[in-house]
């Protein structure tokens, strides 16, 4: 993945890691593995477009990419991500714009799950805390999911008055089922990340001190395995759950 420049990059002899700061999140390369860090703590990882647009941004450069075949996505603080922040949510739904425009909201949302989930590189959700709306679609795009204990998962935008619709809302009903998704989407009940993985939502729940090298390492043996043949058989079980692609 190539580097881009930004102010306060950390210059590295070619092959050696790399990390690049922006505002609202740290990508940190090394060797064919990248890592997303979000890093609003303050706002619980929120979603704004700023942050969406950059999130957008460094998806694209990974799937052009040549080198990368692996990517981990996880946040600081409390809080894995909280999705769209709440008076953006509730901004769209006083005016009845309950798409999002493209700009922004939750079309670009469904925009990065989608870009997410059908990337030719596999990819790893370290789930360090809350992940609320957005945030959980953005763990369910992820080729393997990992949570620490304490995390949270829920969905609240039909409290909001906003429907939770896309390609998120297929990939939390294919692994619940209807009853239980509705019970998530509809009544906007919270699960652990015991409840989620005894239902097979995610894979394994770790200690936070073990979160990011037990990442890792389902990281590399994802970047060790043949690509063509790694990416093939992603898109065909990717097509139970989303359609078939041709592109």
């Amino acid at each position: 993945m190539p580097d881009q420049p930004a102010p306060n990059a950390q210059p590295a002899p070619s092959g050696q890691p790399t990390s690049t700061v922006h505002e609202y999140l740290r990508v940190d390369i090394d060797g064919p593995i990248v890592t997303v860090t979000f890093t609003r703590p303050e706002r619980r990882n929120g979603l704004n477009p700023a942050m969406l647009r950059e999130f957008e941004a460094v998806l694209h450069r990974v799937r052009d990419s040549r080198s990368t075949r692996a990517l981990i996505v996880t946040g600081t603080g409390v809080a894995f991500c909280a999705g769209a922040e709440p008076a953006s949510v509730t901004e769209q739904a006083g005016r009845g714009d309950l798409s999002g425009s493209p700009a922004g909201g939750p079309r670009m949302i469904g925009r990065i799950f989608d870009e997410l989930a059908h990337l030719d590189v596999m990819t790893v959700a370290a789930v360090n805390g809350h992940a609320i709306g957005g945030g959980w679609s953005i763990a369910l795009a992820a080729d393997y999911c990992l949570a620490v204990p304490a995390a949270e998962f829920w969905v609240p935008e039909v409290d909001f008055g906003v429907p939770f619709r896309g390609l998120s809302s297929f990939a939390l009903t294919h692994r619940m089922g209807p009853w239980l998704a509705k019970e998530a989407t509809i009544l906007c009940r919270h699960f652990g990340a015991e409840e989620l993985c005894r239902l097979g939502v995610l894979n394994r729940v770790v200690e936070p001190e073990e979160l990011m090298i037990e990442a890792r390492v389902v990281a590399e043996r994802f970047a060790a395995q043949p690509a063509r043949a790694a990416n093939a058989t992603k898109r065909d079980v990717n097509a139970v759950i989303y359609g078939p692609r041709h592109y």
